[in-house]
């Protein structure tokens, strides 16, 4: 298409406050020095999505959000290499700044001054987004885009899973059956679980647990006893819960990786924090997905994962549908009308 009769409108899903989404003409934007357009393939909805659009809100509002996503180079600014119109690319959202302490020895997603798609600066749930070349990153020929734009949930599951020493012949447990939660999983039966135990209040998760490969699936607060205790227990729900249930399900010396984001505070019972002290289990967290280089070996393998299909993902998407239907989607999400594991939009 000639230059000049490119559309200069897109539309997008704006957030004004949360609740109030509106799907709108925006101006399109026009390809920076250093950073290329990016026609939006596919954007995945996360969690934090659902809960800053409907509750939280955002550090500036209006606002598009959307950080999960992948898309075609439509065009190229001045001093961009390596990259070619066309290309298929995924895009790490985190833009640290590169000189605070923690992004000095390596560690981005601990960065104190940091910049993000989606949640500071506008995101993806529209046609077009300008990308810096550093958060451009290229996939393999003849990737589906629906799998690239699900690199960022896989990264996250495989950057709280690098927090720990698990190895093969361990034992693991994952709190939570949402999409991270599941490649989690998958994650570690690819790297060669004897067992791993999915936990989950909704019936429906557990069976998409057993499909990512768990080996045994319980139901959230019944007992665990029988079960083999675990060296690795990741807690992706975010309840306080979750979170008793996960330290009480380690193994003596085990691990527990914290990634729920909580919704208020978290109490410790007296039986979990006995067990903590007792069984001398290690309890961290884990935030975000990236290493150094950026955006870290994380990203690179669960690409090529994903990409290889040994990383499932189809079986996961409940929803994929048109940009158009996202307000309506959210509406329902805030009504508890409606469940999902992974929603997919698509733009175009």
């Amino acid at each position: 298409m000639n230059a000049s009769r490119r559309p200069r409108t897109m539309r997008a899903a704006v957030m004004h406050q949360p609740g109030d989404i509106r799907l709108e003409n925006k101006p399109k934007p026009e390809v920076q020095a250093g950073h290329a357009l990016v026609k939006v393939a596919v954007c995945g909805v996360c969690g934090s999505d659902i809960a800053r659009m409907l509750h939280k809100g955002a550090h500036r509002m209006p606002l598009i959000c959307g950080h999960e996503f992948s898309g075609h180079v439509e065009a190229l600014g001045p001093g961009v290499q390596g990259f070619a119109v066309g290309d298929l690319v995924t895009v790490p959202p985190l833009l640290p700044c590169g000189a605070c302490a923690q992004c000095a020895r390596g560690f981005p997603s601990r960065c104190s001054d940091y910049d993000y798609f989606g949640s500071r600066r506008d995101g993806a749930y529209a046609e077009y987004v300008n990308v810096p070349q550093k958060n451009l990153f290229k996939c393999p020929e003849g990737m589906d885009p629906a799998a690239a734009a699900l690199t960022d949930p896989a990264a996250v599951a495989l950057h709280a899973i690098w927090k720990s020493r698990f190895t093969l012949g361990h034992v693991g447990a994952v709190v939570g059956c949402g999409p991270i939660g599941l490649f989690a999983i998958q994650w570690m039966r690819l790297l060669g679980a004897r067992d791993v135990i999915g936990v989950d209040i909704d019936p429906k998760k557990l069976t998409l647990a057993r499909q990512a490969g768990a080996t045994h699936t319980v139901r959230s607060g019944e007992p665990i006893d029988g079960l083999p205790p675990c060296d690795l227990v990741v807690e992706a729900a975010g309840q306080p819960t979750a979170i008793n249930q996960a330290i009480r399900m380690a193994a003596p010396g085990g691990m527990v990786v914290c990634i729920g984001i909580p919704a208020g505070d978290v109490a410790l019972e007296g039986a979990s924090f006995n067990h903590l002290l007792r069984q001398e289990i290690t309890l961290t967290g884990a935030w975000n997905s990236f290493g150094t280089p950026f955006p870290g070996q994380e990203w690179v393998v669960s690409l090529a994962k994903l990409a290889s299909g040994e990383l499932q993902w189809r079986f996961m998407v409940t929803h994929d549908l048109p940009l158009a239907a996202l307000k309506s989607l959210f509406q329902s999400f805030a009504q508890k009308k409606e469940a999902a594991a992974k929603v997919l939009f698509r733009p175009h």
